[in-house]
């Protein structure tokens, strides 16, 4: 069955997320191949991928990266995702590869 599934970037500059990138896709097959599919697609999909405002703390102001580490170690960092999911219509629990560009250089995943 195909799902939709989704490569995210979060752009840090300075320890802030300034921006977030993100690409679809519409594949089938079993969740640990769309996995390994999103992985061989990090770097590729970057210059592809949509651009999207960044999340913003409480305050209103830019998140910093460690503030969302912390929002990950609760896992609840893909309530600041919500809006991108329902952009892209994806289904509850979607299958995503988040993808830190730090500095200008993409984290990939080895």
């Amino acid at each position: 069955m195909k799902e939709k599934i989704l490569n995210i970037y979060l752009l840090i500059n300075d320890g802030i997320i300034e921006g977030i990138r993100a690409k679809s896709y519409e594949i089938s097959g079993e969740d640990s191949e769309k996995i390994n599919y999103l992985y061989e697609m990090t770097e590729k999909d970057y210059a592809s991928a949509e651009t999207f405002d960044p999340p913003l703390d409480k305050k209103g102001k830019l998140m910093s990266y460690r503030k969302f580490a912390r929002l990950e170690y609760t896992g609840n960092q893909y309530r600041l995702f919500r809006g991108l999911f329902e952009n892209y219509e994806l289904p509850e629990n979607p299958i995503v590869c988040l993808t830190p560009v730090v500095d200008g250089v993409i984290s990939v995943r080895k």
